[in-house]
């Protein structure tokens, strides 16, 4: 018996449609896994100081969840990294403030006094400078206790590498991630924008960077 041409296509078109779907939900699973994994919260119930670290673009929803923090009594302080990356241009200002001076701007808005923040001395390049520089400044100022505020997808890498800086000091380091979804893509969709291509991947690539370093 000869299946008419029509139908064979249809049939066809069923199989691929069929195999197309359970490839997306697969893939799905898989990265929304991915990126989940990424994120982690470890945080101190009190801290001698939050501490928020350097993020560029991203640092409108670390200095909001700082000051969350700061509101909840959860340290009388907040320190800011600087990762000496300048803004776009501020028409009042008529300059490009750094972004440490946005995150200073953002914390205050957020009701944080501005004696409660502090900049740590210093310029940071990347995570590892910046856990360096907040060992020294927390030695300086007998701080026992961190409690660090990031991003979500950075918040893995993060903690280790400043757990491994720190080891041997004393200073008990927590994390508090922003929850993906704010500014940065969520856990179940990063994959559909060209920001989450470049968090979640690029994440990994730094991960395994830092564990060979």
């Amino acid at each position: 018996m000869t299946v008419p041409r029509g139908r064979l296509q249809t049939s066809r078109a069923v199989r691929y449609a069929l195999v197309a779907a359970i490839a997306l939900a697969a893939w799905s699973a898989v990265a929304w896994a991915a990126a989940s994994w990424l994120v982690v919260n470890d945080g101190l119930p009190r801290a001698d100081a939050l501490v928020v670290l350097a993020g560029s673009a991203t640092y409108p929803e670390r200095a909001r969840r700082a000051a969350e923090l700061f509101g909840e009594g959860r340290a009388p302080r907040v320190l800011l990294t600087n990762d000496a990356q300048r803004s776009g241009w501020d028409a009042v200002a008529e300059r490009n403030p750094l972004f440490v001076e946005r995150t200073f701007e953002e914390l205050r808005h957020a009701g944080v006094p501005a004696s409660s923040v502090e900049v740590v001395p210093g310029e940071s390049a990347g995570t590892f400078e910046e856990a360096e520089a907040l060992r020294e400044f927390a030695a300086s100022r007998g701080l026992r206790s961190l409690l660090v505020v990031t991003s979500g997808y950075h918040s893995r890498r993060a903690l280790w590498t400043l757990r491994k800086v720190f080891e041997g000091s004393g200073v008990r380091i927590g994390v508090e991630a922003v929850e993906p979804g704010r500014q940065t893509p969520r856990a179940s969709l990063w994959w559909c924008s060209p920001l989450g291509w470049k968090l979640v991947p690029g994440e990994y690539v730094k991960m395994i960077y830092y564990r060979l370093r």
